[in-house]
């Protein structure tokens, strides 16, 4: 699972870090303060065969609250082989856990394979018990540990067979080797959900709710003028899965109000994963600070829009000049011109460039277009020097605001040629072309010798 390219070197720092504490005299496996030193069942997962899933459990943040919880009781361990998350695993499902968006998806389910107390293979249930269940550090998650009948003694932990009882033990814990992953049905239900939107491809682009030039602010979307009992009218699109309406979108409730979404809830979750993703710290610091652009976002999510936002990375933000910046509504109308008014994954986008070649989106600075084609198996913005690829896809994903990473800031194609005609303009030499009448002129005083009666011939 793309091993040791996210997470390999906090892993080590954190094993020396285990490993000096334990230097240290005075130092047990657990002290009051919660400390513990190389001989822990943590230091010996981070250490172990189990390689896949000490770096999800890194990439999880769990770091931590396993200390924590080793700190204050003893720990068990069901640490799925390497096999049955590099190859055995679906893609997709894997792909889920990995999306920043699904933080708390990925820490539900590997906290669900350890249970806050000791229970060796010698404490199994025997075939006549029935199961038993453990609570876990999960949330609400439970395991049934029992012992199959007739199978020489074969346990189970849920349906998963038990294939190295025992493996690593530890004074603080211990860990046991299991055929293959856990997967509690909160996960595998929020899994079901997001796939779900995946069903969108090759989605054409669509209108975009107008901007008011005074005030740089989103103006009242108009109520569409549809006969009461007509169909809602839908966009072409041949031999493709319909997008997302970009008109308001929540249907009337059961007592005929329109559900609201909260919008303001939704920004700032998208918000936080950007800072928890990395390298895109000044795009939400733009959004928050300088601009009500947040405020506008929220309002509209919760009107029933949904937005697919171009967030340019830090380094392409850092390119920035002051002259760009300081003009009275500058942020707002770069920010403006990297939002689009519909829903767009980086799997739509490359499908809709590949079957349509170049494609326009509409963005929330109208009437401005963004420009996409394919590129170098990429999703490519723009044209010239003021392009950008989609470098970080999908960093934010949940139904209503997609957030794509960019590597450039992308300016309306207008600008550019404005910016290119005034720098160039100086060094043109324009070159007066003769009329016809003058020509056929000359060309007869040519004839006859007298061309030089008239100075332009």
């Amino acid at each position: 699972m793309d091993r040791c390219i996210y997470g390999c070197s906090a892993i080590t720092l954190f094993f020396l870090l285990l490993t000096a504490s334990a230097l240290e005299p005075g130092h047990h496996n657990v002290t009051g303060s919660g400390q513990i030193n190389s001989n822990s069942v943590l230091v010996a997962l981070l250490d172990s065969r189990y390689t896949e899933l000490a770096e999800l459990v890194e990439k999880a943040l769990l770091l931590q609250t396993l200390e924590d919880a080793v700190g204050r009781h003893n720990i068990t361990i069901f640490a799925p082989r390497n096999e049955a998350l590099e190859r055995d695993l679906d893609p997709d499902f894997k792909r889920f856990l990995l999306q920043p968006g699904n933080l708390k998806s990925l820490q539900t389910l590997l906290l669900s394979h350890i249970i806050p107390k000791r229970v060796a293979s010698n404490q199994w249930p025997d075939e006549n018990s029935g199961r038993v269940k453990h609570v876990t550090l999960g949330n609400d998650q439970v395991l049934h540990l029992t012992q199959l009948k007739g199978t020489n003694g074969k346990r189970l932990v849920n349906s998963a067979v038990i294939t190295r009882p025992d493996d690593l033990t530890r004074p603080d814990g211990l860990i046991h080797g299991i055929e293959r992953l856990l997967i509690p049905r909160s996960v595998q239900e929020d899994f079901n959900r997001r796939r779900s939107l995946r069903s969108i491809s090759a989605v054409l682009p669509e209108g975009a709710p107008e901007i008011d030039p005074r005030t740089n602010r989103l103006k009242k979307p108009a109520s569409a003028a549809v006969p009461a009992g007509s169909p809602p009218v839908l966009p072409i699109q041949s031999a493709m899965a319909p997008g997302p309406s970009l008109a308001p979108a929540p249907a009337p409730g059961p007592g005929g109000a329109r559900k609201h979404f909260n919008g303001d809830a939704q920004v700032k979750d998208f918000i936080h994963t950007l800072l928890h993703y990395g390298g895109y710290n000044e795009m939400a610091d733009i959004l928050v600070n300088l601009t009500s652009l947040a405020t506008e976002m929220g309002r509209l999510v919760s009107e029933g829009y949904v937005l697919t936002v171009l967030a340019p990375n830090d380094e392409a933000m850092a390119k920035l000049t002051t002259d760009q910046l300081s003009e009275p509504g500058a942020p707002e109308q770069i920010m403006y011109y990297h939002i689009i008014p519909e829903y767009q994954t980086e799997e739509s986008m490359y499908n809709s460039v590949r079957r349509f070649g170049k494609v326009k989106y509409e963005t929330l600075r109208f009437p401005h277009k963004v420009g996409a084609k394919e590129a170098d198996g990429s999703v490519k913005f723009g044209s010239g020097d003021r392009s950008a690829y989609l470098f970080d896809p999908d960093i934010y994903t949940d139904g209503r605001i997609s957030v794509q990473g960019i590597d450039g800031v992308l300016f309306p194609e207008e600008e550019e040629e404005t910016v290119k005609k005034s720098t160039g303009s100086a060094k043109k030499v324009v070159q007066p072309r003769r009329g016809k009448l003058l020509e056929v002129a000359c060309r007869m005083l040519g004839a006859i010798g007298k061309d030089s009666y008239l100075s332009r011939c």
